[in-house]
């Protein structure tokens, strides 16, 4: 029905004008016609009145749709990006290799970490405990220089940093952040200067133990070897020494590699939340390397009493996360092993000792026999780790260049990391929640081990003894 007064749209054909004897002589007529008279009215009366009536809606009631959805591309790029352990300068040491050159059978260079938007790399320096018995701590220094030389080679690409906001900087920088971190505590000999000394290089987390357990310290690759000695506590006394000046210098404390006794002693021990560089969850996969979901939320409330927590960087190597691989991994064990021992048996009859290299081919060879788990295993892995212990306690340490390319489908270098943010976002993870994933958890770790750091530095008490662990009770 229509109102009275109501305008309709014939109305509007008066502008044509039907009775051309009038128009023809005028167009008053037309102009003032009651009805386009009435029009022109209406007309005035919405220009003022349609914008305050949007205005009002507007605020009254904001659309819910107001927010663009972030894509998965759009939020890689806008994070810090960090990994925690890649093993690389093996590569810079004993093949040459120049984070210039093509990938070749690696996982890291610098095409790919453009690629991936990768903002910093912890770059392990992990001296083999057999070839380099005697001289830990000449491998350690060589591996550092190596990194710095790379450093070096490279500055308009990459820049060497020691502080949390150094990464940052670096960052603002369109610079990769190159810090490093030890990888098992044998590197330092058993000498609390060691320590001090390589933190002064930039050395800035250690690795309590790697698979080896050393004189303070027990590692979970060695724990039920009984030829092995191990302490009682899981930390001997010198091996609390070495974490509280690990606290002392602003260094973070790994527990990654280490047993499970020394895990929780150190937690008791420790100032400052600790990291785990590269591990996963033993929940999902069975391997002593990885971490109980009782051990996940002791990171996530180590530290002091008003600390954050710590974090627990997520392990790539398919042998970490899928236990369908492990399983065919220990399976493939005794062929692998008699064909590692027919190589070095060739070698030892040239009264030679099997090139590292061609052993590691081997054995690569063999592992290439088993499928690699998709991607949305590491993607459990970090799904788990933060409903047991918190978004805010999860990050990415990959262990690239250090698992002989057994890495999930599809993630083979950092330039495929952007592929772990659509796999997150897919998941129902949010744009914050990835940032932090991607690097922010561990940013904060840092901030505050440094700040821990500044108030021990403080602090009126006794220093640490320089005393070795020779002269101290056998723990």
């Amino acid at each position: 029905m229509d109102c009275p007064g109501r305008l309709l749209p014939s109305d509007l054909l008066l502008l044509t004008c039907s009775d051309t004897t009038t128009c023809s002589e005028s167009f008053e007529p037309v102009y003032t016609h009651p009805k386009l008279m009435q029009i022109r009215a209406l007309f005035a009366s919405l220009l003022v009145g349609v914008p305050a009536m949007l205005c009002a809606q507007t605020s009254a009631r904001p659309s819910p749709n107001m927010t663009p959805k972030l894509s998965p591309e759009s939020v890689h790029r806008s994070a810090i990006v960090i990994d925690t352990h890649a093993d690389t300068p093996q590569r810079f040491v004993d093949e040459n290799f120049d984070l210039g050159d093509p990938l070749k059978d690696g996982n890291f260079n610098l095409e790919s970490v453009h690629k991936g938007n990768l903002g910093a790399e912890f770059f392990s320096i992990w001296v083999d405990p057999v070839p380099n018995k005697g001289h830990y701590a000449r491998r350690t220094l060589v591996l550092v220089d190596a990194v710095k030389q790379q450093v070096a080679k490279h500055p308009g690409q990459v820049e060497f940093v020691a502080t949390a906001a150094g990464i940052e900087e670096a960052h603002r920088n369109h610079k990769l952040a190159v810090l490093m971190g030890i990888e098992g505590g044998h590197s330092i000999e058993d000498s609390l200067a060691l320590l001090r000394q390589y933190y002064a290089l930039g050395v800035r987390y250690m690795t309590l133990t790697w698979s080896n357990s050393n004189s303070w310290a027990d590692s979970s690759g060695d724990i039920d070897d009984v030829s092995i000695p191990h302490t009682k506590e899981g930390l001997s006394e010198f091996g609390k020494d070495v974490v509280y000046e690990m606290n002392r210098l602003g260094m973070m404390v790994d527990i990654s590699h280490v047993s499970d006794r020394t895990f929780f002693r150190t937690l008791v021990i420790t100032r400052a939340p600790v990291i785990a560089s590269h591990s996963a969850a033993r929940a999902l996969c069975n391997a002593p390397r990885n971490m109980t979901d009782d051990m996940l939320r002791a990171v996530a409330n180590s530290g002091g009493p008003n600390s954050k927590g710590g974090v627990v960087q997520v392990n790539f190597y398919s042998a970490f996360i899928s236990q369908a691989y492990r399983d065919a991994q220990a399976a493939q064990k005794p062929e692998v092993d008699k064909a590692v021992q027919a190589l070095k048996d060739k070698y030892k009859a040239e009264s030679k000792d099997a090139p590292e290299a061609e052993v590691s081919k081997l054995q690569r060879q063999f592992a290439d026999k088993i499928p690699r788990p998709p991607l949305s295993a590491l993607i459990d892995h970090i799904d788990h780790i933060a409903k047991i212990a918190g978004i805010d306690h999860v990050g990415l340490g990959s262990d690239f260049d250090g698992v002989d390319g057994q890495l999930p489908e599809g993630l083979d270098s950092p330039a495929d990391l952007p592929k772990i943010t659509a796999a997150l976002m897919q998941r129902g993870y949010s744009a914050n929640d990835c940032r932090k994933i991607l690097g922010e958890n561990l940013l904060r770790v840092f901030h505050e081990v440094e700040q821990v750091a500044k108030q021990l530095q403080a602090e009126n008490r006794p220093r640490i003894s320089d005393r070795q662990p020779f002269d101290k009770p056998k723990a």
